[in-house]
């Protein structure tokens, strides 16, 4: 199996670069795996915030009740559902 890679180039201030140089250190890895692990650990969490929902017992409570309740189709979607019926069915 081949992995292709990418290249990422980044700007940034010396401070912030010693500052990253020595949490490498710390941590006892290359600064480029350092960078790696830390940028992609952010993007899961921000996909993760962008896709998960998370509700309270209470929303829980009154979303399951919704999914248990019959289907009622208000009035504009009953009148939408049967022009489409109408137009499939000529």
């Amino acid at each position: 199996m081949t992995h292709s890679t990418a290249r990422l180039d980044l700007r940034l201030e010396a401070r912030d670069k010693d500052r990253i140089t020595r949490a490498a250190a710390l941590r006892g890895i290359p600064v480029a795996a350092f960078v790696r692990d830390a940028v992609l650990r952010e993007a899961d969490a921000a996909i993760a915030a962008d896709t998960v929902v998370s509700l309270s017992d209470e929303e829980s409570r009154r979303f399951l009740d919704a999914l248990d309740a019959p289907f009622r189709p208000n009035d504009r979607l009953r009148m939408a559902m049967d022009a489409a019926l109408r137009l499939t069915h000529r």
